[in-house]
């Protein structure tokens, strides 16, 4: 294999992140890596689910879907970031080196890019041409989905009157990793991500891989448009997306076959599993089955009507009859799942109806998700009386639904872009602290230790 110099320092972040697991990248503290020439050899590579399919959990650290048990465990917190996400503070990483929330994305888009840079010396020829595309439309999915990653939580909210002013991230095409990049624009960011998953949904396969969640498909890339357009407001494309994965695939899980006492109810492959991705582990909070620092919002609790099975498979009740999360759809581990699935599909299908006043359509796929909810006989139909009625019990479903998914955070965003007006409030220790609608703390501000190296330019918080 031909070796490929990069830069030490760089190199040294990147071990940082990935520790001393051996993956086929078998980083080492020296100028050189070496660079996979092979389809196994790549495929390797994007099958690194440490990187590939972990994000930040910033957006969940900052949301209203749970609270800290005392002022004692919030200033015990592991992190000064956990501490500062829950009271959306302007010193919000206080200095510590942040490892995972903004250099694990450039790691997946480093190993994106060494795939769409060496696969294409690859000969095709008639045993292999179907592979090399799902590869190469692999590594675009995740190169695409790396930088929707880093745009939705440190750039402001996707805005088409001022995109092409709103600061970006730096945007790397290629291997090369010692160039220092400025910060391109939100819409330069954006046209990036829609070219790779343009792409992407070309060539991937267009079945779902059944045992291997980790690896997308053409129903992920469809679920994932449907993601970023329902965020960028532009509804009739996030439901247009939403049909074709739909078409494509469209389980739901029936809660009444699931073990309520479980602590992991689901399973990796799970039916309405399209795409695995899990948050970082790294943060107190995600101690799930032994949590004693926080527990799942009262307020959020109260939302769910008797007879709904949400709460009994979600969450874990406590000694002191607060709720915990469970393990939820990841199937392992204690953390939140981040990864696409079909019940946010049929809710995007469903809100995207109702604004284009089609309630008959939007109630029908909402309904169609909620019957799996309930037990058994139970479920009264939602009715609506309006298009405005018809969207908020759509927006309070998912907010019942994709608890602990890193979506309420960008709900809560787009809604307020929409003229929500939601106001975050905490009280903590006899004071209340505040987060007003579309304010600049929304958008986190890029980790200390990348400023000091790369000199781009701060978020204002």
């Amino acid at each position: 294999m031909k070796k490929y110099i990069v830069n030490y320092l760089i190199i040294f972040g990147v071990i940082s992140i990935i520790g001393c697991e051996q993956d086929f990248l078998d980083i080492k503290p020296s100028t050189s890596i070496l660079q996979p020439t092979t389809l196994d050899e790549f495929q390797g590579l994007l099958d690194n689910t440490s990187v590939i399919n972990t994000t930040n959990a910033l957006g969940t650290l900052s949301a209203d879907e749970y609270v800290y048990s005392s002022y004692a465990t919030w200033q015990s917190a592991r992190t000064a970031t956990e501490r500062n996400a829950y009271v959306w503070a302007k010193d919000f990483f206080s200095g510590e080196v942040s490892a995972n929330d903004w250099t694990l994305a450039y790691t997946a888009i480093f190993y994106a890019n060494n795939v769409l840079n060496g696969i294409e010396e690859i000969k095709v020829d008639n045993k292999n041409s179907s592979r090399k595309d799902n590869l190469k439309g692999w590594a675009l999915y995740v190169r695409a989905s790396a930088y929707y990653d880093l745009v939705k939580d440190f750039s402001p909210t996707y805005d088409a009157s001022t995109a092409s002013n709103d600061l970006g991230v730096p945007l790397r095409l290629n291997p090369s990793i010692d160039q220092i990049l400025p910060r391109s624009s939100v819409q330069e960011t954006y046209n990036r991500i829609l070219a790779d998953l343009t792409q992407a949904t070309r060539l991937l396969d267009a079945g779902l891989p059944i045992a291997n969640r980790n690896r997308p498909s053409k129903v992920a890339a469809h679920a994932f448009a449907a993601r970023m357009f329902l965020n960028m407001r532009k509804y009739d494309l996030a439901e247009a997306h939403a049909d074709s994965c739909l078409q494509l695939y469209n389980k739901l899980i029936n809660y009444n076959s699931i073990n309520l006492n479980a602590t992991t109810p689901f399973t990796t492959t799970n039916d309405e599993s399209i795409y695995f991705s899990n948050a970082s582990n790294k943060y107190q909070a995600y101690a799930i089955t032994v949590n004693t620092y926080t527990q799942i919002s009262p307020e959020l609790i109260s939302l769910y009507q008797t007879n709904d099975l949400r709460p009994s498979v979600y969450f874990k009740i406590q000694a002191d009859g607060s709720f915990d999360m469970k393990r939820g759809m990841t199937g392992i581990g204690a953390y939140p799942f981040v990864g696409l699935a079909t019940d946010e599909i049929y809710l995007i299908k469903a809100e995207c109806s109702a604004r284009r006043d089609d309630l008959s359509t939007a109630l029908r796929y909402l309904n169609n998700l909620l019957i799996n909810r309930y037990k058994t006989n139970t479920f009264q139909p939602v009715v609506a009386s309006s298009k405005t009625d018809a969207i908020a019990k759509i927006i309070l479903e998912r907010r019942k639904e994709l608890v602990w998914r890193n979506i309420r955070w960008q709900d809560i965003k787009r809604l307020n872009k929409e003229g929500a007006n939601i106001t975050l409030s905490r009280p903590l220790n006899g004071e209340t602290f505040k987060i007003e609608p579309n304010s600049n703390r929304y958008v986190f501000p890029i980790p200390d230790n990348e400023i000091n190296l790369s000199g781009i330019q701060q978020n204002i918080r």
